[in-house]
């Protein structure tokens, strides 16, 4: 099984959230990155954007599929990977690290409770590959 970092939660929509006081970084699952494949765009939020809970806040495109990315948190974004823009194969290498799409100056930090831990992430994956 794929290891999801303890640190973070995670969305069954596949996004992970890292908490560092009220900035949530946002990205992708390395378990999404292998079910897309080859990324070949990335949609993402200008910096002063709004992002709401549960709503789509871009999209990545990949070869086989084009998916909405959810916001785990409603805020502002303050910081973009512009990197993963100009070059979105990227995301791929290193989803936790360099591979980070957006981050968010959280309204609200305990919105975060609501998303999964790595635990309960892993048994989904899983449950899903039964």
């Amino acid at each position: 099984m794929a290891q999801y970092p303890q640190d973070l939660k995670y969305l069954d929509s596949h996004e992970y959230i890292r908490l560092e006081g009220d900035i949530a970084t946002i990205g992708i699952t390395a378990f999404a990155v292998n079910q897309l494949g080859d990324i070949v765009f990335v949609e993402l939020p200008e910096v002063g954007a709004k992002v709401e809970k549960g709503e789509a806040f871009g999209s990545i495109e990949s070869v086989k599929a084009v998916e909405s990315l959810t916001a785990p948190v409603t805020g502002t974004v303050v910081e973009r990977n512009d990197v993963i823009v100009e070059n979105p194969e990227d995301v791929g290498d290193d989803p936790y690290i360099d591979g980070w799409l957006v981050k968010v100056r959280v309204d609200n930090p305990s919105e975060v409770d609501d998303a999964m831990s790595a635990e309960k992430y892993g048994e989904m994956i899983a449950a899903e590959a039964e």
